[in-house]
């Protein structure tokens, strides 16, 4: 198969959420929505390349086995064509925490092949769309790396299965943390286990989140651990580098805090600097459903927030600091 090689690099943009939103029987336009086109013209504007795009697996599925729910089903793909149609590839970010109606995966009825099933399902509704990245699932988390692992392994084997070549992301757990890549585990850490993940195509990259506050979970309103965080980063990629991997930075964000700003323009300037071993980032979050939350991206009143005004230098993949690829030797 030939994989498609400029959607495996340069994936610079936010996360536009929303279609996560509510719970697993939420109403859609009442507890959950998809981005509105003036959204996504926003992003297009900002010269981003691409979009996270969170939605649940209840949703769409509301029964482990079974069809999808049509019109879940053709609110996911408008959503798609219309942010496709604006030159942005597309993360379809399985926003579920490795659970389903509560249930965690490897605890029951929700097992490996439940997560299989839904990729092997899926994936063939965007098969041939080199503007589609995969993304097994979101932020695992009060799971060990060694069940999430095979989890993981059932996914991209059902991607690959249903005739798919297109990038796959694949996170560890403990909430994909940077932070946690190296952490002891029962059964081992992320990087002991997910060095064995096998893809026959070999085209997949680990997802990981780095947040700059704290406690790394994005609730606090200051960032005193921003060089930590690119710390972290830093680490991970050497270990990506030694076993000939490449990484992605699905979500990472701040407030409009003076240190959370000068956080997000180290950080990305970090990540675009070494573009060969992290092929892209999406920051937390755009979404028309934000209102005040202190990490919002999302513009008022045609005015961008201050993050934005940090990052937005960055989109850009035309020389400088925002080549993609190797720095030159």
């Amino acid at each position: 198969m030939t994989v498609p090689v400029h959607a495996t690099s340069c994936l610079r943009g936010v996360n536009i959420a929303g279609a996560e939103f509510g719970g697993p029987n939420a109403v859609y336009g009442q507890g959950y929505t998809y981005p509105s086109d003036e959204t996504l013209d926003w992003a297009r504007a900002q010269n981003m390349t691409a979009i996270r795009l969170p939605f649940r697996w209840e949703r769409l599925q509301p029964e482990l086995y079974g069809d999808f729910d049509p019109a879940e089903l053709a609110r996911l793909q408008v959503t798609v064509q219309a942010a496709n149609s604006r030159g942005l590839t597309v993360i379809l970010d399985l926003h579920n925490y490795a659970e389903y109606r509560g249930d965690r995966i490897g605890a029951g009825r929700v097992t490996a092949d439940a997560l299989g099933d839904f990729w092997r399902r899926l994936t063939p509704y965007f098969l041939g769309n080199d503007k589609i990245v995969l993304g097994l699932m979101n932020e695992p988390a009060d799971i060990t790396a060694k069940v999430w692992f095979d989890a993981a392994q059932a996914g991209l084997n059902a991607i690959r299965e249903a005739g798919s070549d297109q990038l796959v992301l694949v996170p560890g757990t403990i909430w994909t943390g940077a932070s946690h890549w190296f952490d002891p585990q029962d059964g081992g850490s992320n990087a002991d286990l997910f060095q064995h993940i096998e893809d026959p195509v070999d085209n997949f990259a680990f997802e990981v989140h780095q947040y700059l506050d704290e406690d790394y979970s994005g609730t606090h309103r200051t960032c005193p651990r921003a060089d930590d965080a690119v710390d972290a980063l830093k680490a991970m990629a050497d270990w990506l580098k030694t076993h000939g991997f490449t990484g992605f930075v699905g979500e990472f964000g701040g407030t409009a805090s003076a240190d959370c700003l000068e956080g997000l323009d180290y950080m990305t300037g970090y990540l675009n600097e070494n573009s060969d071993v992290w092929i892209g980032w999406t920051a937390w979050a755009a979404g028309d459903w934000w209102g005040n939350y202190p990490l919002s991206l999302q513009p008022v009143d045609g005015e961008d927030r201050p993050q934005m005004r940090v990052l937005a230098p960055y989109f850009s993949t035309a020389g400088g600091a925002g080549q993609c690829g190797p720095a030159p030797g």
